[in-house]
């Protein structure tokens, strides 16, 4: 019988404990996932540098990697290959980097709808769906053609954009105004994940997340 490896969540978030992405394959309450979405980024945290990668926690093993100024964050079942897990959180760091170009923090705050696109791409259901880099990528750089190839239609005469995404609707306008208001923010940002205002000094303390 094929053995399955399957994830039950991923966590990317900052070491000042800011979630950057989530992504849920069992079923739980908000309520549920804020709790362990807590405890886990306080125990991983807490963790110092040179200990292992893998932890028990709950019913579930926990298999984290710190790439720069991130932390991937995934729990898997007890009978689970960890190394397995590493691979694949590494897989998608490349990944990310193959498509943003030494992809940083800053890429993932700004571009999180590309950052879950590439992840679903993937995985799917918590298992890998797609082991080729190549055919990853090839599927994202579709969508992105049909992105920038849909019509442009004017909203109330003022030459306001609407585009039709491969992964989902956008408003146009409200993107753009969004990213622009990021962008040109020099002492403060708006986390779009979070919704919280915060000092952004933190944000320039970035590396890439892959070094040669």
């Amino acid at each position: 019988m094929e053995e399955r490896h399957k994830m039950q969540f991923m966590l990317l978030f900052s070491r000042q404990g800011k979630l950057r992405l989530q992504k849920w394959y069992v079923p739980l309450s908000d309520k549920e996932k804020k709790k362990i979405t807590r405890e886990l980024v306080q125990t991983v945290l807490a963790r110092k540098p040179k200990m292992c990668s893998f932890l028990e926690w709950r019913d579930l093993k926990i298999v984290y990697k710190r790439y720069a100024s991130l932390y991937f964050c995934c729990a898997i079942e007890d009978q689970d290959n960890e190394l397995i897990t590493l691979e694949i959180i590494h897989r998608y760091v490349e990944l990310l980097d193959k498509y943003f170009g030494s992809v940083c923090e800053l890429d993932i705050i700004f571009n999180f709808e590309k950052a879950y696109f590439i992840l679903d791409e993937f995985l799917l259901g918590g298992e890998v769906q797609e082991t080729s880099k190549k055919n990853v990528l090839k599927a994202i750089e579709q969508a992105d053609l049909l992105q920038e190839g849909v019509d442009l239609n004017n909203v109330n005469g003022q030459g306001k954009q609407h585009c039709t995404f491969g992964y989902g609707e956008w408003n146009r306008l409200f993107y753009d105004n969004m990213e622009f208001a990021l962008r040109t923010c020099c002492f403060k940002a708006i986390s779009t994940l979070d919704g919280e205002s915060q000092n952004s000094a933190g944000y320039y303390d970035i590396s890439c997340l892959l070094t040669t």
